[in-house]
Formats: C-alpha cells, structure tokens, sequence
C-alpha cells in the first residue's frame, strides 16, 4: 500500500514540475516575442523619422530593409518621392523613440505603440521646438525574423 501511495506521489509530482516547467518555458517565450516586437517596432519608427537629404538613399533602404508586407509594397512604390522630396526640402530630422509598449499580440504578429519625438536642424532657423509622434507599427514575425507590416500616425 505505501508503495503505491509512494507510486501516486511521485507521479503527481513529477506531473506538477513539468507543468511548471513548461509553463515558464511558455512565459519566457511570450516575454522574448514581445521584446522582439517592441524592438523591431521602435527601430522601425525610428528609421522612418530619421532622414537626412545627404543619405536619403541609404535611409530609405534602411526602412525598405525592416518592412513586409503591405508597408513594405507601400513604401517601395514611394520610395523615389520620399528620396526627391527629402533632397529637396534639405530635411535633417532625428526621430528617437521615447517609449514604446505591446498593445496586442496574435500569434506572429504584434501591434505596438510608438512614442517618438523627432528633432529637425535646419541652420536658417536658431531654435526648433521637437515634435512629438505616436505610431502604432504592425510587426510581423516570419521564423526568426520580425519586420514591420504596417505604420499608422494616431493622433
């Protein structure tokens, strides 16, 4: 009888610690995918608010290099306007996130709002008040790699 008792015990309890275990597993998991959309997200927010006429082939790849999907469709078909015009205007803007945090996550994909404040150098003007941006950014995850799927300006 106490063998079986024993038994039992043994049995719940190995039960009870890969439970645990595989519930830390998932917990980490899910911690680590949403680190990478927030990542991935800021980065992208980033590369979209920083521009400089002198480089704005390479920042315009930069950006192309982090989208799929529908952004990445969209901003390839914009591409050349967005390189004119920043060579054009001479546009010198710095975007550098603030914060960032998941709103949702579902399965691969993750939507995350981004607060950026985005400085501009302009030498014909002494001082330039920073704009303040929120962006929510769609990252999706495709194995590995996370890029970003789409980019909203919210008011």
């Amino acid at each position: 009888m106490a063998l079986v008792a024993g038994l039992v015990v043994g049995v719940m309890l190995a039960g009870l610690v890969g439970w645990l275990g595989f519930r830390a597993y998932e917990a980490h998991n899910l911690d680590t995918q949403r680190n990478l959309f927030v990542q991935v997200a800021s980065q992208g927010a980033a590369n979209l608010l920083t521009v400089d006429y002198q480089h704005a082939d390479a920042d315009a790849q930069r950006i192309l290099n982090l989208a799929t999907g529908k952004f990445y469709d969209s901003f390839s078909r914009r591409k050349q306007s967005y390189i004119d015009n920043a060579k054009r205007t001479r546009s010198q803007l710095v975007g550098t996130v603030t914060d960032a945090g998941l709103e949702t996550r579902n399965g691969d994909q993750g939507r995350v709002l981004v607060a950026v404040t985005v400085k501009s150098s302009d030498p014909a003007q002494t001082h330039q008040e920073p704009h303040f941006w929120r962006i929510r950014v769609t990252v999706q995850k495709t194995g590995d790699v996370a890029k970003v799927s789409d980019v909203v300006f919210v008011p």
